[in-house]
């Protein structure tokens, strides 16, 4: 028999359904809840490891994005908010705060004389190569209590609700 877990804040939220409204089906309820619970708790656990670096989520963002797009570390803005997938508004707003922070730069692109590209500065550079070195460590850090198998198992049923979420393309 296994042993019985310890009760989570989900569950004392689905106990009250069951009480109030016991002819609804909640147990969907009870796995978006952890998901959404989960996701909260990570998000504060990422934010202190950005706040290291004196830059939150949305500036790790951009960095990181620039940075995994290889050497010049250069791209449309259009690009950027796509793979980001945020509107463009937000991003001449985030990249404007980024540029007087001299992370990025913009540079004119060689194959459209009307449109600048985004740049990491060496400054910006420099800074996300710490930031993500630190980011990975702690993305360890807090999945280290699960085993390998427990992993692979999150890991797919993950890839099977993403699936079902994104649009297919």
């Amino acid at each position: 028999m296994p042993k019985e877990r310890p009760m989570d804040a989900v569950d004392a939220i689905v106990a009250q359904w069951r009480r109030e409204r016991p002819e609804l089906d909640v147990a969907p309820m009870a796995t978006i809840g952890r998901l959404k619970r989960c996701a909260a708790l990570l998000q504060r656990r990422l934010d202190a490891t950005f706040a290291e670096f004196e830059m939150g989520a949305w500036e790790f963002d951009v960095l990181a994005t620039l940075r995994r797009s290889g050497a010049p570390y250069c791209l449309a803005p259009t690009a950027l908010f796509s793979a980001m997938m945020i509107t463009s508004g937000t991003m001449t707003h985030r990249l404007q705060r980024l540029e007087a922070s001299a992370l990025v730069e913009r540079v004119p692109n060689s194959t459209d004389a009307r449109s600048l590209l985004v740049r990491l500065t060496p400054a910006g550079l420099e800074l996300i190569d710490r930031a993500v070195a630190a980011h990975v460590d702690n993305e360890h850090k807090i999945l280290s209590p699960l085993s390998p198998a427990e992993l692979a198992l999150l890991d797919t049923g993950l890839i099977k609700l993403l699936a079902v979420l994104e649009p297919a393309e």
